[in-house]
């Protein structure tokens, strides 16, 4: 089954996107529509800015798993990322693009950074302390945050946001 745009319809439970994604979709949830935001209008998560062309206003939640799904989940490779750092993952790369992720992964690895995510990458992630990664790509995104020339409008949030993450970390590495 495809949307009115041709994306596939929302993947079969079980997969492990799904539960990634229903995590990113507490944190993006919602429509918004912040002046000083500039991606613009945005539902679900999916910016104006980012997707010009759709109509941001009747994006269904379905439509907008499958943008992730495409754009983000797949770029990341994130069925072949340790399982507990493929939400991590998925969520920076939400927030902070694809690009972005993969060169972090690739400096948390210890492999040469250029921004392609292929087997040594996925090879030195696997076998990579987990946790320490998971740690590491969370201060990497705070880092970045406290940076941003927008912290004092929407810093309560991002960091609530990594806080929510680290609880995540924790119940999936137990």
């Amino acid at each position: 089954m495809t949307t009115h745009d041709g994306l596939a319809a929302m993947p079969p439970a079980g997969d492990r996107f799904v539960r990634a994604i229903d995590r990113v979709l507490i944190h993006e949830g919602g429509d918004a529509d912040d002046p000083r935001d500039p991606g613009g209008r945005t539902r679900w998560g999916i910016s104006q800015r980012t997707y010009p062309t759709l109509d941001i206003r009747r994006l269904t939640r379905t439509e907008a798993i499958a943008l992730y799904r495409r754009d983000f989940w797949t770029p990341l490779q994130g069925d072949a990322l340790p399982p507990a750092l493929a939400f991590q993952a998925l969520d920076a790369a939400v927030n902070h693009g694809v690009g972005r992720t993969v060169r972090w992964l690739q400096r948390l690895a210890g492999v040469r950074i250029d921004g392609q995510l292929g087997p040594v990458t996925l090879a030195a992630l696997r076998s990579a302390d987990e946790a320490s990664l998971i740690e590491r790509l969370l201060a990497l995104r705070l880092d970045l945050y406290a940076e941003h020339d927008r912290f004092a409008a929407f810093g309560r949030g991002w960091t609530r946001r990594i806080a929510e993450n680290l609880r995540y970390a924790a119940r999936d590495l137990a």
